[in-house]
């Protein structure tokens, strides 16, 4: 079967034949119909080491049930599913609650999710290890649909635990509105009543962040705080969301959050952002969020079922992908790719 393989240190993804994997006890295999294209992927690939290569690439996966293994009853041959990436022990009290981008055991056990790690879903066939990973995907579309298993869920889990402080009056900053800032801005219109900002580096992105339901949309620059902070009458903003964690954005949401605000670093930009005395203004609360919860994979799949949350897609075939890696890189896609393993070049 067809794969993307990122195969040697520093190299670019390449498609190769690899054997079709063969479902053990316990195991799902799954023919591909979508998977997405991540900066997470190019993360992997910027790093000087890598243990595990060649790696499939690929944690955003939609498929329909081929073959189980023994011991899989959730499951029926035909049915059409989507993966929950984060891969825990399964067993601890952590994942027991369906948190397993969580679990405190899953780095000494050598358990890593697809594509960041382990075999990943960019192929025809994936093999999922476990049923319980498998999460219905019902009627939805799963070309339209299978980045939300990271794009979508992970801006949910970060904005889910910050809804006490999204209140009526109160405002929400989102830095970046690639991939997943757009599904931010489009999370918190959904479920919050807060003003919501979008900052990003061109015109054609903030017009995309207006579309997709921004108040406001300004120019990630020297400026963007204090526009901010005109907009929110000086008190800042009582939530930023930084898809970015470049040292640039990271100072426009250190200078722009209110007092007794929260700064959510979900981008892997790879930039610190100094805290304490004279940093921040006080009471600034920081976050690290990552990925999300089973139980709330199923909520962001309702939410795109009741029309709330729309991904924008560019499909590519698997021949493609390397092209779509390339955009990724460039920064001109629009919204996220998806590699469509049934299309032709």
């Amino acid at each position: 079967m067809k794969a993307v393989q990122y195969r040697t240190i520093g190299s670019r993804p390449e498609v190769v034949d690899i054997p079709v994997p063969s479902p053990g006890p316990g195991q799902v295999l799954l023919k591909m119909t979508a998977a997405g294209v991540c900066h997470s992927d190019e993360f992997v690939m910027s790093l000087p080491t890598f243990e595990g290569l060649p790696l499939t690439l690929g944690h955003e996966a939609a498929g329909t049930v081929e073959s189980t293994g023994e011991g899989v009853y959730s499951v029926q041959p035909g049915e059409a599913v989507v993966v929950y990436g984060p891969r825990g022990c399964g067993r601890c009290h952590t994942c027991s609650l369906g948190r397993e981008n969580y679990c405190p055991y899953a780095r000494e056990l050598g358990i890593h999710p697809p594509g960041l790690g382990a075999p990943g879903a960019m192929s025809e066939y994936f093999l999922v290890e476990n049923e319980r990973l498998l999460v219905p995907l019902g009627d939805l579309d799963p070309i339209a649909n299978v980045a939300l298993t990271d794009a979508g869920l992970t801006p949910y889990h970060a904005i889910k635990s910050l809804m006490p402080s999204l209140i009526p009056g109160s405002t929400a900053v989102v830095i970046g509105t690639g991939g997943l800032g757009h599904l931010a801005i489009q999370i918190l219109r959904a479920l919050t009543p807060a003003t919501v900002i979008a900052l990003d580096v061109n015109e054609e992105k903030l017009s995309f962040a207006a579309h997709t339901g921004a108040h406001h949309a300004l120019l990630s620059n020297a400026d963007a705080s204090r526009i901010i902070r005109d907009l929110t009458e000086g008190k800042g903003a009582e939530v930023i969301l930084d898809f970015v964690g470049a040292t640039p954005t990271l100072k426009i949401a250190a200078e722009s959050v209110a007092q007794e605000g929260d700064i959510s670093i979900v981008g892997i930009g790879g930039a610190a952002l100094p805290t304490g005395f004279g940093f921040v203004p006080y009471g600034t609360r920081v976050h690290t969020p990552y990925w999300g919860t089973r139980s709330e994979l199923f909520e962001v799949l309702n939410l795109a079922r009741s029309g709330q949350l729309k991904v924008e897609v560019e499909t590519f075939s698997l021949d493609e992908a390397p092209l779509a890696y390339e955009r990724l890189r460039a920064g001109t896609l629009r919204g996220r790719a998806v590699i469509v393993p049934g299309a032709t070049t």
